[in-house]
């Protein structure tokens, strides 16, 4: 799909410039995270900023060049024309104030924002969009839709990363998991189910603030495009099956399939083979003690790793991983696969006393993963005795796609204006409205204080100078990059 960025918008923002009252020259709007009640993991009070650059440099600059100003007048304007007319009536809308735009040749917008990476409580603004020229000031609000569109999921699924992040230190804390591992343990497997490619590349970008472990390689090409990538390592894969391959090798035949994987595709480091194709037990249990000599023998790689990586894809994952009490005692499904290559391979007792498998055997789950179930098979595992490095997770778009705006609440909304250059605050407080809707009011400042962001309403303008939101984009110009390295440093988990 062609992208004319001018077109960027539900319809009814293109009538906004002649509502506005006479005299118009400013809008000043945030963009805000404001509740956490719909999120999927409870008791969440900061989101992770990420994802405004991105979204700078290739919409606000590469495709409003490319696709608007780049583009000769007449064709920018009668394409505008023709959508404006055909589904708002002929002459519905003015092009004059797009051709003065495209005239221009910029987008007279200043954006100031927090540094990407930050923690940032709940109503405080993570950006701030106003025009820099007064007859541009419907530019403002105008862009809300594709700002709003474009840096959503990010936040959001930073945020999520972030907290399986957490969640996995936690555990690591406990039983003696090296954290350093914690940064390969939540493995995103989301591209298939995200929606569309960009959306993909976008939302594993996310996911590669907190972790290393990624099959989703648009996201990678993103980050070396957008995020000075090139000068940081990004993360990593393995090889490993999938269920089409397996089935190619035939199910009377599987051993022989897994034998070969092991020993001739992959000879020498880690790889992860899907291993509920038919009767997952029989893999685990019948197929791992038969080629438990081959296993151990595999040659260690340049980076120290001979590991056979089972992979689980369907059941309950608590249930295959730990245990399920109400199958047949001492049956596979009784035990759980941790337990079951425990008794095959044996392993390690860490310094707090809870075991670690064997380090040539692994396991990873990555059907219908959600934080809950990861929260859950962590407590079983320690239940259990073991450590919570023995399980790797594939986090999916079950959990990075079943999100929406409301999510965290965002909202892009104008708190300040001036009409023939005497202000007006502007403020929303629905009285039908829980308070989640409630606005800040006026010009705005945050300051980071105690090692948080607090927000200050209705600040003068050398106020709004001041504080931690500080210029990215002005008058057509991305104005401060930041790298990968810089937003991993201030998220505080990649070990590197």
């Amino acid at each position: 799909m062609k992208l004319y960025p001018i077109d960027l918008i539900d319809f009814y923002k293109s009538g906004h410039k002649i509502q506005y009252p006479i005299g118009t020259n400013m809008i000043y709007s945030n963009f805000t995270a404001r509740s956490g009640r719909h999120f999927p993991i409870q008791d969440v009070t900061r989101v992770v900023f990420f994802g405004l650059q991105g979204v700078i440099k290739w919409l606000l600059v590469d495709v409003f060049n490319k696709d608007f100003f780049d583009l000769p007048a007449d064709r920018v304007l009668e394409h505008y024309k023709h959508r404006m007319d055909n589904a708002l009536g002929p002459g519905a809308v003015s092009l004059d104030h797009i051709e003065a735009l495209h005239k221009l040749g910029y987008l007279p917008i200043h954006i100031k924002a927090l540094p990407e990476g930050s923690l940032v409580p709940f109503k405080v603004p993570v950006f701030t969009v106003r025009n820099t020229l007064p007859e541009f000031f419907w530019l403002t609000n105008y862009f809300e839709d594709m700002l709003s569109a474009e840096c959503w999921k990010s936040i959001t699924n930073a945020t999520i990363a972030y907290q399986y992040r957490g969640l996995l230190h936690s555990y690591a804390d406990v039983t003696g998991g090296a954290d350093a591992f914690c940064d390969w343990q939540g493995h995103d497997f989301s591209f298939r189910g995200m929606s569309g490619i960009h959306d993909a590349a976008q939302s594993g970008a996310a996911h590669l603030v907190s972790f290393l472990g990624s099959d989703t390689v648009p996201a990678f090409d993103y980050l070396e495009e957008y995020y000075g990538g090139k000068d940081t390592f990004l993360g990593g894969s393995v090889p490993a099956t999938e269920h089409s391959v397996m089935c190619m090798g035939g199910n009377e035949t599987e051993l022989d399939m897994f034998r070969r994987l092991i020993t001739e595709v992959y000879p020498s480091g880690i790889v992860s083979i899907v291993s509920d194709t038919w009767d997952f037990w029989k893999v685990i249990t019948e197929y791992a003690s038969i080629l438990k000599p081959e296993i151990l023998a595999r040659e260690v790689n340049a980076l120290g790793m001979a590991k056979v990586v089972f992979r689980p894809d369907s059941g309950d994952p608590v249930k295959i991983i730990c245990g399920d009490a109400g199958a047949e005692i001492d049956s596979p499904a009784y035990k759980g696969a941790v337990e079951c290559l425990w008794d095959i391979f044996g392993g390690t007792v860490n310094e707090k006393g809870y075991k670690v498998l064997n380090e040539c055997v692994g396991l990873i789950y990555g059907d219908s993963i959600t934080y809950a179930r990861a929260s859950e098979i962590l407590t079983q595992l320690e239940a259990k005795g073991f450590a919570s490095s023995n399980i790797v997770f594939g986090i999916g778009s079950y959990t990075y796609q079943h999100n929406t705006r409301d999510s965290l609440g965002f909202a892009m909304k104008a708190t300040y204006g001036e009409v023939n250059g005497e202000p007006r605050e502007l403020w929303k407080d629905p009285i039908t409205d829980s308070g989640t809707k409630k606005s800040a009011k006026g010009l705005l400042r945050v300051e980071e204080e105690n090692g948080t962001f607090v927000l200050y309403d209705q600040q003068t303008w050398e106020q709004e100078a001041s504080g931690a939101l500080q210029t990215v984009f002005l008058d057509g110009k991305l104005v401060r990059k930041e790298s990968l390295a810089e937003i991993r440093r201030r998220v505080g988990f990649i070990n590197m």
